[in-house]
């Protein structure tokens, strides 16, 4: 009965340490990892595992590899993690580490990959939010024209440059801001703009006939 009784309470803390740890933000999680909370990596692993999923695999295209990356960028950051930064974002560190991956998948292709955009966005924002996706509670109708749509974006996105896509993703689909995207990618804030601007200008001119 002690036995059954201490395992019960063990598993109440477990849960309110769960709890407690989604309740910080991502600093916080990394300090609590840091001094000895083991389940504070898995909490960081929650929070960003199906995010860098998406993102490298609209990066190069290829889900099953997408996945390997995934992990490798959580082996990186648990080996890692003492020197990041905290006077910064996590978040920005982590996809950093998950960009420098993608790119260094594309450069061992010998072709250029396929990456799968699901919509477009014909007036561009500047505010922060990503594209939204499909709606579950459209008509059927509209659910149909939307993934007509999405068949028509993986054509032509296929045909943007990969450091154009990068940048795209990063902003459109991410919700980075630009000087988000300059860290990540390692690039200047202008360079950053001028990549996004040419990007959404291809884009548009490449899906545009198919539209009408």
């Amino acid at each position: 009965m002690a036995e059954v009784a201490l395992q019960r309470n063990t598993a109440l803390m477990g849960a309110a340490v769960r709890e407690q740890l989604r309740s910080l933000d991502d600093g916080d999680v990394v300090a609590a990892f840091l001094g000895g909370e083991e389940r504070a990596f898995q909490e960081l692993v929650t929070r960003y595992q199906s995010r860098l999923l998406n993102f490298i695999y609209r990066t190069i295209g290829d889900r099953e590899k997408a996945e390997d990356l995934v992990q490798e960028v959580f082996i990186r950051v648990y080996r890692h993690i003492g020197r990041f930064d905290r006077s910064k974002k996590f978040s920005t560190w982590i996809y950093t580490i998950a960009s420098n991956l993608a790119k260094n998948e594309l450069r061992n292709r010998s072709r250029n990959p396929l990456v799968l955009f699901q919509t477009i966005k014909k007036n561009w924002q500047d505010d922060d939010r990503p594209l939204q996706f499909e709606d579950l509670n459209s008509r059927p109708d509209d659910l149909y024209r939307k993934r007509h749509l999405r068949e028509l974006v993986e054509e032509s996105v296929a045909k943007l440059p990969a450091h154009h896509r990068e940048v795209f993703v990063l902003r459109e689909l991410e919700g980075k801001s630009y000087e988000e995207i300059a860290e990540i990618t390692s690039t200047n804030l202008g360079t950053v703009k001028s990549r996004l601007n040419r990007a959404r200008a291809s884009f548009a001119e490449l899906i545009e006939p198919k539209l009408r």
